[in-house]
């Protein structure tokens, strides 16, 4: 299993000088990869393998490209073409996109380490925190929050600067199977230590089992950035009073964030912790996103991103994730399977043929609930949330404040 740490870096004046004329030098790198690739014939464009070979070349050709190491400048070339890939693959599913662009100096922000050319020091650092070496650059200190696993192995290690001007250093890492716990034998599954999640719009998430976890309240961060971003607009662009204002803005939207991002942190903690099977709808993102009914901020709700998250955590806590089919999860009723008309402002659920009645949302995650269960091969146990959730108001749910999620995996009713 691959997954990442991050840390928050603390150079010294003499090591971010470093670092930023090395993060120039692959920025000028990357754009010299995209000019050869670019300028290469339709028949004959180059590949990863033969830009790597040109590198020698290059450095003879371009002494600045020489202060390279050389896993690094591979890693950047590397980089030129797994973009190009992603690039390739929106064209395939239809999306509108151009070519690669030139990268400028505000658009290039990290160089990443790949098998050598990086150290890490733990012993060095006092109150956690360590240092980190950077081929031909220097040493760098980082908050050691989180100590690397014994059983894990570094493959490679990024440094970046963010728009705000703070460092970050990221290593990424690499678990062998056998050491992560071992997952629930699925014919163990039963709607007991199982759950299924919609992911909504009055709450952030709706349990097959009567718990909802609010939105995070992020309207004063919100309207702090609507203030900075207005003082931004009467700025000269260009001058020293709109660079500073621009890191203003930029600080604002990381706190935004660095929240949502803790907030799904914790939620998917806590539910891998809970449950052994987490069943979650597969949703269409962008199609969501872009309903005229839906118009809460995308990194409000970062579905995506939360889905990625949950199936990270359920690897390394022994957990199921399935991601089932979400259209009509909210029309069919989850008693007798039976669809009916029911507009997005209708927030209660009523079966007009078995006269099964429950919150909108509650019925949308037992259908998740019940069609991961088909997606497991597993057959519909007798014992289910919709045999338990028969009232017809929502009064009996448990509601969970985000302002209760107090720490990691944990949250409190």
């Amino acid at each position: 299993m691959e997954y990442s740490h991050r840390y928050h870096a603390y150079p010294t004046q003499q090591v971010v000088e470093g670092l930023e004329h090395h993060l120039n030098i692959h920025r000028q790198l990357y754009n010299h990869v995209r000019w050869d690739y670019t300028n290469s014939p339709e028949d004959d464009k180059p590949t990863e393998y033969d830009q790597n070979n040109k590198l020698p070349d290059w450095k003879r050709e371009w002494p600045v490209f020489s202060k390279l190491h050389s896993k690094a400048a591979q890693a950047t070339v590397a980089r030129f073409y797994r973009n190009l890939s992603n690039l390739r693959k929106k064209k395939e599913k239809g999306y509108n996109v151009g070519r690669l662009k030139r990268q400028a100096p505000t658009d290039y922000r990290s160089v990443t380490y790949n098998q050598s050319g990086f150290d890490l020091d733990e012993k060095r650092g006092q109150d956690r925190f360590a240092y980190v070496r950077f081929s031909k650059i220097g040493w760098v200190k980082i908050r050691y929050h989180r100590p690397i696993p014994d059983h894990a192995t570094i493959k490679e290690v990024t440094f970046k600067k963010e728009t705000t001007g703070e460092w970050f250093v990221s290593f990424g890492l690499e678990t062998d199977d056998a050491d992560l716990p071992e997952k629930p034998d699925v014919e163990s599954l039963d709607a007991s230590n199982s759950v299924g999640i919609d992911l909504g719009i009055l709450n952030y998430i709706h349990t097959s089992n009567g718990k909802t976890v609010d939105w995070l309240d992020l309207e004063d961060d919100y309207e702090r950035l609507g203030r900075e971003q207005s003082k931004l607009s009467r700025k000269e662009k260009g001058s020293n009073n709109y660079e500073k204002q621009r890191v203003e803005v930029a600080k604002v939207k990381r706190r935004i964030r660095r929240k949502v991002l803790d907030y799904q942190h914790k939620i998917t903690t806590w539910l891998v912790r809970e449950y052994d099977a987490v069943l979650v709808e597969d949703l269409n993102v962008k199609g969501m996103l872009e309903q005229s009914h839906n118009t809460r901020n995308k990194q409000d709700a970062a579905w995506r991103q939360f889905i990625t998250l949950l199936e990270y955590k359920a690897e390394l806590y022994g957990s199921h994730v399935v991601q089932v089919e979400a259209r009509g999860t909210s029309k069919e009723c989850a008693s007798c399977g039976v669809e009916a008309a029911k507009p997005i402002w209708v927030r209660e659920h009523s079966c007009p043929s078995c006269g099964f009645e429950t919150d909108r949302d509650a019925n949308a995650a037992m259908n998740v609930l019940q069609r991961g269960f088909a997606e497991l091969g597993l057959g519909w146990p007798e014992d289910t949330p919709v045999e338990t959730v028969t009232a017809t108001d929502t009064t009996h749910f448990e509601s969970v404040s985000a302002s209760h999620v107090v720490e990691t995996g944990s949250l409190e009713a």
